[in-house]
Parts: C-alpha cells; sequence; structure tokens
C-alpha cells in the first residue's frame, strides 16, 4: 500500500489457518481480521502456539492449511530484541536500508521512531550498553521506523522487571496505536492486554476460543474454559449451576449469607490472599490487614461472578 488505508479496512485476514510444527498441530482452525486502527491482543497461556500463529500471519511459516491474504507492508518484531554491535541510531537506520528507504530520509525517520519511544536520547549510544528495557524501546522504535501497514509484535515486554514494564507499557500503548495501521501485539499478562488493547483474541491449545472487547470478555466470558483463563479462580455449585468468581466479587462480610473457613492465607503487600473453603466450592479473594488466618471461620457475600450450567469440567482446563 502506498497510502494510508480507509478506516476499519481489513488489511490481514486469515480463514480456517492451521500450523504443523513437525507432527504436531500447533495452530487449528483459526479464522480472524486485523483492521487499521486497531490494536489488538493476542493472549494464551504458554504453549498456546501464540508465536507459531504470528509466524504465519507475518508470513515466516507456511499453514498447512488454509489461506491468509495481507494488504500492505508487514513488519514483525520477534520476541527477543537482537540489536546489532552498532549505535543505537545504526540499528534502526540498517532497518530502514533493508526496506529500500531512501539514504536521505533514514536517520530523520529513525530518529522520529526512537522519540516515539521516548529514546531518541539512546542515539549515539552503543547498543551493547542499553539496559533490557532500553534495548525494548529500541526493538519496537525499528519497527515503526519502517512505518508498516501491518504491525505484529511477539511479546514486547517480556522478561522485564515490573516497574520497567510498566514505565515501557504506559509509553508503547499511544505509540502503537496509528490510525493507518493494524497492530497485533502477542501478550502472555492479562494486565498487559487490558493496558493496550482494543479487541482481544484468546488463543488456547492452539484454538481461538474467544474474542471481543476486553472488558466485555472479562464481564461476559463465552465459557468456562476461557472464564478459568482470564483468573475466575472460585467455584460454586448449586441448583444445577456453576458460579466462577474473580476474588474482587467475593467480599468478607460478617452478615454475610455464606459461611467459609480459610484453608490458606498468602501475604501480600498491603494484604493477604484467602483461599475459602465452603460447603458447595472453593473461592478466593483479597483481604486487608489483619487478614484472617488458615483455621478461621468467616462469613462471605457473593457480589458478581458468571454462571453456567452445570457440567463436566472442560478437559483442557487442565493444560492452563
Amino acid at each position: 500500500m502506498t497510502e494510508a488505508a480507509p478506516a476499519n479496512q481489513v488489511l490481514l485476514r486469515c480463514q480456517n489457518v492451521s500450523v504443523r510444527r513437525g507432527e504436531r498441530e500447533v495452530v487449528r482452525d483459526v479464522s480472524l481480521a486485523l483492521r487499521t486502527g486497531e490494536l489488538v491482543g493476542l493472549l494464551g497461556p504458554n504453549g498456546a502456539g501464540k508465536s507459531t500463529l504470528l509466524d504465519a500471519l507475518g508470513g515466516a511459516v507456511v499453514p498447512a492449511q488454509g489461506r491468509i491474504e495481507r494488504d500492505g507492508r508487514v513488519a514483525i518484531a520477534l520476541q527477543s530484541p537482537d540489536l546489532a554491535r552498532r549505535t543505537v541510531l545504526a540499528n534502526v537506520t540498517l532497518a530502514l536500508a533493508w526496506w529500500g528507504v531512501p539514504r536521505p530520509q533514514r536517520a530523520d525517520r529513525a530518529l522520529q521512531a526512537l522519540a516515539t519511544m521516548g529514546a531518541e536520547h539512546l542515539a549515539p549510544r552503543a547498543a551493547r550498553t542499553l539496559s533490557g528495557g532500553e534495548r525494548r524501546r529500541v526493538h519496537i522504535a525499528r519497527a515503526l521506523a519502517v512505518r508498516p501497514d501491518i504491525l505484529l509484535l511477539d511479546e514486547p515486554f517480556a522478561g522485564l522487571d515490573a516497574e520497567t514494564r510498566a514505565t515501557l507499557l504506559q509509553d508503547a500503548a499511544s505509540a502503537l496505536r496509528s490510525r493507518a495501521r493494524a497492530t497485533l501485539v502477542v501478550v502472555h499478562d492479562r494486565a498487559e492486554a487490558w493496558a493496550l488493547a482494543d479487541r482481544l483474541l484468546i488463543l488456547i491449545a492452539g484454538e481461538l476460543v474467544a474474542e471481543g472487547p476486553p472488558r466485555e470478555l472479562l464481564e461476559h466470558p463465552p465459557s468456562q474454559l476461557v472464564a478459568r483463563f482470564l483468573g475466575f479462580d472460585g467455584m460454586l455449585t448449586d441448583a444445577g449451576e456453576t458460579l466462577l468468581t474473580r476474588p474482587p466479587h467475593v467480599i468478607l462480610d460478617p452478615a454475610g449469607p455464606l459461611r467459609a473457613r480459610v484453608t490458606r492465607a498468602v501475604a501480600l503487600e498491603d494484604g493477604a490472599r484467602l483461599e475459602l473453603e465452603l460447603e458447595h466450592g472453593r473461592l478466593y479473594t483479597v483481604a486487608p490487614l489483619p487478614a484472617p488466618r488458615p483455621g478461621d471461620t468467616v462469613r462471605v457475600r457473593v457480589q458478581g461472578g458468571v454462571r453456567f450450567p452445570l457440567a463436566a469440567p472442560e478437559s483442557v482446563l487442565a493444560s492452563i
């Protein structure tokens, strides 16, 4: 593409795509579309096939079946932020040279991309002197400098400490969003997905099991499998239904209708995560200090959660 695509135009579409690694089918029958202006998160547990699907979307891997259609230039930033033993500026301009950007434009475009990621001050630095967070900023800037129509990023925040990741995530949330581009980011952490994505794709055991706005998926997960993956770790069964909860849904209340016994307490910075055993299930909540201790009896009420018809446990749950 030589001009900016219209709003909401599909730039990448895959239909019924399956990918094999040797004898194993890693991605199974996936269909999706990426549109201009979207920042899409691809979320799933370890081994779900996220990186393999990204490789197929970018053209690095040929699907065993299905079709992938791309409209425009595709840039992919792999998980490892490998940089040449040169300056930061040289690393970005090398990428532009590989893409055929005329020499007179390279330095300005490289500096603009670095500035977008808050890394322009790193331009004269040797790449080998960068910290992990700085390397990640340059890695993302290198992909942005190409000005692709379709940008694919594989876990760009991996391997960073919590503080560095939070700062990079905040800067990347605006830098990666563009009305003229479709962007897909593979994330492993749910908090990253919520901070970044307009739309979320959930891949489990190679299958696309849910998609939609992050808040909508969290409030209305389409299945027990998806709910469990999204942190609904508590469960009560009664009257032919299964109620799944997250810790915020479970409230300690001396006047609460449910009686529970504390079976485990894990210390947190400002409280404790409690495991609660009830007659018809097990719940989890977070309590402020001083928190109840294992063996204590407490009263709780449940506010929220999602209900499903009572059914046999889904076997895939054991894998996540």
